[in-house]
């Protein structure tokens, strides 16, 4: 068998296969690696906003509101400046007066507004608030509903704050959003985006590896030839 030429032609179809895709790992690594990750998590678009104070008096015990059943934690928050018990369970999440021990009612445009410009550390103003019944792909994994209030400022800054608690959910921009998708083209996970070992990641990373083997094939084929040549000369 004419094994120099198997080598070659393994290692040029191969090349050309998986080439495109060889060239969107390194294209979309450089970008990973080049770009800080706290730049890509948008550190510097938020601040922490000062820790409201308000009377501990008269709080009810988180356990007498829990439902046992269901409830599996409690944490104390201030919601329009009084304190709040926030229960999370396996039927989602309640937010009660820390005090009456009664719901509240989610957070409107009027107050979600100014807990999002004390969040914000940017220098540009609110243009858009929306409140968002489904996810965005961006945030797919959040709960909804969920307050979405964009900035005006390069690279289109945006804030995802809870309608429950004012909390600041996510925050997202043009870097974060040029990352997910490279992140996408290289794990090749072109619906969820989160899968590190699907099935056609693993078949072109296995014919890249083929592709360097076959191409280390041939530089052992070119060695001995070179040699010849040397020793026919010299005779």
């Amino acid at each position: 068998m004419r094994w120099p030429w198997l080598a070659r032609s393994l290692h040029k179809w191969l090349a050309l296969i998986v080439g495109v895709q060889l060239a969107i790992w390194t294209l979309t690594g450089l970008y990973m690696v080049v770009v800080h990750i706290d730049i890509i998590h948008g550190d510097h678009l938020v601040r922490t906003p000062p820790k409201p104070r308000f009377d501990l008096t008269g709080l009810r015990s988180p356990a007498s509101l829990m439902d046992h059943g269901s409830d599996h934690s409690a944490r104390l928050i201030a919601l329009r400046g009084a304190p709040a018990y926030v229960l999370d369970g396996a039927d989602g999440r309640r937010v009660v007066d820390a005090r009456s021990g009664a719901p509240l009612i989610p957070l409107n445009q009027a107050e979600i507004e100014p807990i999002a410009k004390s969040i914000y550390a940017g220098e540009g103003s609110i243009e858009t608030v929306e409140l968002l019944a489904e996810a965005p792909m961006e945030i797919k994994n959040r709960a909804v509903p969920i307050w979405r209030v964009e900035f005006t400022g390069l690279g289109d800054p945006t804030l995802y704050i809870s309608p429950q608690t004012g909390e600041l959910v996510a925050r997202r921009h043009d870097l974060w959003r040029a990352f997910d998708v490279a992140w996408m083209l290289h794990i090749m996970d072109y619906k969820e985006r989160t899968d590190v070992n699907n099935p056609l990641l693993r078949v072109v990373t296995a014919a890249a590896a083929v592709t360097a083997i076959s191409g280390a094939w041939l530089l052992v084929y070119s060695f001995p030839k070179r040699k010849r040549r040397r020793a026919r000369s010299a005779t």
